[in-house]
């Protein structure tokens, strides 16, 4: 499976599987990016909901699924979806899971993604491997009854997981493989995702992608 995962940045993926063509979080996308078949939007902060990078790839049959907030900044084809519902799109399993901080505050007792607004990671079935897609969040109880084979985690701390707390997550969730991103844009660097492989150890396999230009 991880031959079909590409980083293309941030917290931008791209899946191919069943036949489909995935995309999370679109954001900074070539012009020459592929069309999509579904896209998945975690949240409505610019840098996860970018209406012109889903124009990018979005056609007449792009099915986009979202939470509440995202939505309504969307065109064509949008389904809002709620922390713990689930679907299926053509032979494409997708269950939508909480996303939220506890310990990381825009000002006192308000963080940046509180836990009531409704924001999302999801965990996609392709070909019978399950791809945990966190969203930006913190290491948070219910990853202890997630599971997944494929864990896509935040690494760079300010508005997410730290390094250390994401191999914290790791143990909850015990993937099989973690791959770290939400470095290298905004906040973060190169040297999270190393911190983070350095952390996690002997307790999975932690592949950094090369980001997909």
């Amino acid at each position: 499976m991880l031959d079909n995962i590409r980083w293309l940045g941030h917290d931008t993926f791209k899946i191919v599987g069943a036949g489909k063509i995935i995309y999370l979080d679109p954001f900074q996308l070539p012009r020459t990016a592929e069309p999509a078949d579904i896209i998945l939007i975690t949240h409505e902060h610019h840098d996860h909901c970018s209406p012109a990078d889903v124009e990018k790839i979005r056609t007449p049959q792009t099915i986009v699924i979202a939470n509440a907030s995202a939505a309504e900044q969307l065109a064509g084809n949008v389904r809002v979806m709620q922390p713990d519902e689930q679907t299926e799109i053509e032979g494409v399993n997708i269950k939508a899971v909480r996303a939220y901080n506890v310990n990381k505050f825009r000002e006192a007792n308000m963080p940046f993604h509180p836990r009531d607004e409704g924001k999302l990671g999801y965990i996609i079935t392709v070909e019978g491997q399950r791809i945990y897609h966190a969203g930006d969040t913190d290491c948070i109880p219910e990853m202890a009854g997630y599971s997944t084979d494929v864990a896509l985690l935040p690494v760079s701390g300010t508005y997410v997981m730290t390094a250390e707390e994401a191999a914290e997550a790791v143990r909850l969730i015990k993937p099989k493989i973690a791959i770290p991103m939400h470095y290298g844009t905004i906040v973060g660097s190169a040297e999270d995702a190393e911190s983070f492989r350095r952390l996690v150890g002997d307790l999975c396999q932690v592949v950094i992608l090369e980001k997909v230009e």
